[in-house]
């Protein structure tokens, strides 16, 4: 049997290489220590100032990746001096998610290809696997959509986050936490509850904008990707929810445009703009926001037009000479001409509000003056129901000499037929 070629991703998972597929250090911190700490929970004591550190540290951590990793490096949709880029580095890193310039590469490599086999973690391989399959299965590296980084590279900070990321992880995500409660004597509390806990309640919040934030919400600015718009996933993620507004406008500061809606990051940014922290913070131009809005809410809209009746075409139509109409009316059928359009109104004699005395004094003639007020100013309805009933065009369009008789007679003061729908 000649030997398998190739990356274990392009291998089935088998019994016998179940774990070669496993992307072990990965598992180890995002499988492994979560479940160390909630095995341990039971029998440590939260206190109360360990809870309150735990939640101030998950907003630390938490927007040090959506404020830094995000929208600063991988987006640069602001500046920052280098005091808050030193925070986001170093609080990021307590986020156990990888260095800036891993994750930034790929989210890079997300945005580029959207949904498609090269997409890091495409929900189109499911949304477990969106969620963390991408992070627990080995990837072929190959195979990842390319990105490029080269600014990430260039950066001094970025460089060495990168190099010493794993002393970095250790000391933002563990020790840390650990030490602070410590000076109330908490030590197990603090790294039970701020590290281990929060470390995972961090994890699975950021995790949530590759799965929930493609998957469950509105689609108000262009639907042909997943990516979507929830406030449940912006509460969870500081504001990361507006997923599809960013995907269509990702070099914007902001997820959320509304005042209403819930963006701390965004929040967070704007502040730090007014102390001198952050600057050059961009947001794309309103009218191209206005725009590709408008766009998705006029394809929503041919959408539904196109289940409703609105009769023939009129390019299918068959074209009369004014001699086959009369005919046809004097043979019986129940025609009628508006706007050089013949309709068969046999249906609607019975229905029409002005009773049939009125329609029948309109068949065979041309009644475009007196159904667009000349007599009565007929609905929207009333000509949307007369579309459905069309079956033929004038040759020649509407018949001018006789639409100028029914004018004429109207301004010698004579009885215009009355027809109203």
């Amino acid at each position: 049997m000649a030997p398998k070629t190739g990356h274990i991703s392009e291998q089935p998972i088998t019994l016998r290489n179940w774990a070669q597929h496993i992307n072990w250090l990965n598992v180890t911190f995002v499988v492994f220590l979560p479940l160390i700490g909630c095995v341990s929970a039971p029998y440590v004591e939260l206190k109360f100032p360990t809870l309150i550190w735990a939640l101030v540290y998950y907003f630390f951590t938490g927007l040090s990746i959506t404020a830094g990793y995000h929208r600063l490096w991988a987006h640069k949709t602001y500046s920052a001096r280098l005091p808050l880029q030193i925070f986001l580095a170093l609080f990021g890193g307590g986020a156990i998610q990888g260095s800036i310039r891993k994750w930034s590469r790929e989210h890079r490599s997300h945005h580029r290809y959207t949904d498609t086999d090269k997409d890091p973690y495409s929900v189109k391989k499911g949304i477990a696997y969106s969620h963390m399959g991408w992070m627990v299965l080995k990837q072929d590296p190959k195979r990842i959509g390319h990105s490029d980084i080269s600014d990430l590279s260039e950066d001094a900070l970025v460089r060495w986050q990168h190099k010493h990321y794993f002393a970095v992880l250790l000391t933002m995500g563990l020790i840390l936490p650990t030490l602070v409660a410590g000076l109330w004597g908490d030590f197990a509390g603090g790294l039970i509850y701020a590290g281990i806990l929060r470390i995972f309640a961090v994890q699975q919040a950021t995790f949530c904008i590759n799965s929930l934030a493609h998957w469950l919400g509105d689609q108000p600015f262009d639907d042909r990707d997943s990516p979507r718009d929830n406030w449940i996933t912006a509460l969870v993620t500081l504001g990361e929810g507006y997923h599809n507004f960013h995907h269509q406008f990702p070099v914007d500061y902001r997820n959320a445009i509304e005042w209403h809606q819930w963006d701390p990051t965004k929040w967070c940014i704007y502040l730090w703009s007014k102390v001198g922290l952050a600057y050059n913070l961009k947001q794309f131009r309103a009218n191209e926001i206005e725009k590709g809005r408008l766009q998705q809410q006029q394809k929503k809209v041919d959408q539904m037009r196109a289940k409703l009746d609105w009769g023939i075409p009129l390019s299918q139509l068959p074209v009369l000479e004014w001699d086959d109409f009369t005919d046809r009316c004097a043979k019986g059928e129940a025609l009628i001409a508006v706007g050089g359009v013949i309709h068969d109104l046999a249906s609607f004699i019975d229905e029409h509000p002005g009773g049939k005395r009125l329609i029948k004094g309109a068949i065979g003639r041309d009644v475009t003056a007196e159904f667009n007020g000349g007599v009565y100013n007929h609905s929207n309805a009333a000509h949307n129901l007369l579309s459905t009933t069309r079956i033929g065009v004038l040759r020649g369009g509407c018949e001018v000499e006789i639409w100028k008789r029914n004018y004429d007679s109207r301004k010698l003061g004579e009885r215009p037929m009355m027809f109203d729908m």
